[in-house]
């Protein structure tokens, strides 16, 4: 008897907990939002505004403390964002204070191609409209590049991640061969850098040929500045 007036006593308590979980989730998701808070996870400026960011996640609510919890599909606002040609990835959230949340990866240009019209290449090697909001400090691409992305994401991402190379390479031409030649920033030269392999090796060279006649101080005699070989440096002067 004592044994069925315990189980009876645990079974109206799992049944009071089940309630009150029930009552305190419903009570919960009807609760209005309060805030939205976007955070870009990436070090970019931002090509995407706070302000488009908030038009996808709310669409046609005129503002978020309009919104229940019980109505909103996390899932769908992912997508909305994702679909936005500036977004590399997107993670929505609600708090338990009602602030809705969007963690933002923005895509990384590492290149721009010059064409009609312009459009950037990214860190991922594809295709990148140029946004109205700010405009990458990248390498103009021209010649035949455009059909050979993957070839060239390769070393514009090794110029990126080389602060020398990142401030001095302005411009990145491919011609019609597949090599690779260089437009340099405040410097009278070119560089004939060849097909887009042993490229840590090159820009050694490249980086030791600076130095060298700059403190010769005779950087500027040159107007050629052939990388294709990988173990010297050929410059044609004026």
């Amino acid at each position: 008897m004592k044994r069925s007036l315990e189980i009876i006593k645990f079974i109206i308590l799992l049944g009071v907990l089940a309630f009150l979980f029930s009552f305190t989730n419903k009570r919960n998701n009807a609760r209005k939002l309060n805030k939205i808070e976007v955070v870009f996870t990436d070090e970019n400026n931002p090509f995407i505004t706070f302000d488009t960011v908030n038009k996808l996640l709310i669409q046609n609510h005129a503002k978020v403390t309009s919104i229940d919890k019980e109505t909103l599909v996390l899932k769908e606002m992912e997508e909305r964002l994702q679909k936005n040609p500036m977004v590399r990835d997107a993670q929505v959230y609600v708090s338990v204070d009602g602030t809705l949340g969007a963690k933002i990866e923005q895509r990384r240009p590492i290149g721009r191609v010059s064409a009609t019209p312009d459009y950037y290449i990214d860190a991922d090697g594809k295709k990148m409209p140029l946004s109205t909001v700010y405009s990458a400090r990248v390498p103009i691409i021209t010649g035949s590049s455009k059909n050979y992305f993957n070839e060239i994401t390769s070393l514009l991402l090794k110029i990126d991640e080389d602060e020398f190379m990142k401030k001095s390479v302005i411009g990145v031409n491919r011609l019609e061969d597949g090599s690779i030649q260089f437009e340099l920033r405040k410097m009278d030269f070119n560089v004939l850098f060849g097909q887009p392999e042993n490229i840590a090796q090159k820009f050694q060279n490249f980086k030791a040929f600076y130095k060298k006649t700059k403190q010769d101080s005779t950087l500027f005699e040159y107007k050629m500045v052939n990388l294709k070989f990988d173990n010297q440096v050929i410059a044609t002067k004026k």
